[in-house]
């Protein structure tokens, strides 16, 4: 298994032979709004991709789509993807924008089912993106688990805070890597949306065994957990053996 962070959510996930796109984000620096009302106001993304769209395409076999939000599934990322290409989605509401779009190959995933693609089993899982209302305004989204019996089982857990089924999807499937979006991304009203260093570290405590890989930082202006202050954290805990914040274009190999 090979990971590699690209920008923000979007990383690659090649396993078992089959290369996994996650949650395209293509645009390049401040070609759309910023999300808020932020502390910061900078147009998005903040930064640009490590590499060309080319080289973040090539030998892909399938794209797994957490959710639509824009940070996650942006226009440039519909324009350029391969309209034939597989796209696996969480609900029909992901899959009619989809189709809207003119991508013609869409799966929508269901949660506990498992789906084989060439081989790898992948399988939905709840999350949680937010707290409260904030929660509800954000609507669903999806983590995805990968099984194969010649791999590590790998969780992705899309954006989420910790909750009980973060803990429930960690005691079922025993994964032995993770990879969080954890940049504890907000607005000024209404917490956090995905998870900061405390959620990393209620993980860890759920998990001491797995690597954990910490996405979705420092790419979109909303962002509330620098890389530094993550890396101290880890520091000062004494778990910088279990979890890796990777530089945009970074990669981990299992």
């Amino acid at each position: 298994m090979t990971v590699q962070q690209i920008r923000n959510a979007t990383v690659t996930v090649e396993y078992n032979g089959q290369k996994f796109l996650i949650d395209p984000m293509f645009s390049k620096k401040g070609e759309f709004e910023s999300f808020g009302p932020a502390e910061r106001n900078d147009r998005n993304p903040i930064v640009e991709l490590p590499m060309p769209v080319d080289e973040i395409l090539d030998g892909v076999d399938a794209v797994i789509v957490t959710h639509t939000h824009e940070d996650h599934f942006d226009q440039a990322a519909i324009e350029q993807l391969p309209k034939d290409m597989k796209l696996f989605m969480q609900d029909e509401a992901d899959a009619e924008l989809a189709k809207k779009s003119g991508f013609t190959n869409i799966e929508i995933m269901e949660e506990g089912v498992d789906t084989n693609f060439n081989g790898v089993e992948i399988t939905e899982v709840d999350g949680r993106h937010g707290y409260g209302e904030m929660a509800k305004a954000m609507g669903n989204v999806m983590g995805i688990i990968f099984q194969h019996p010649d791999e590590k089982t790998l969780y992705l857990a899309g954006d989420t805070v910790w909750y009980e089924k973060v803990q429930e999807n960690i005691d079922a499937y025993k994964p032995e890597v993770i990879i969080l979006n954890g940049g504890q991304n907000q607005f000024l009203e209404g917490g956090p949306l995905i998870m900061g260093k405390e959620d990393v570290y209620e993980v860890y405590k759920a998990a001491p065994e797995a690597a954990i890989i910490v996405s979705h930082m420092e790419a979109v202006n909303h962002w509330g957990l620098s890389r530094e202050e993550l890396k101290k954290f880890i520091n000062e805990k004494g778990i910088e053996s279990n979890i890796f914040v990777p530089d945009d274009g970074e990669s981990y190999s299992y």
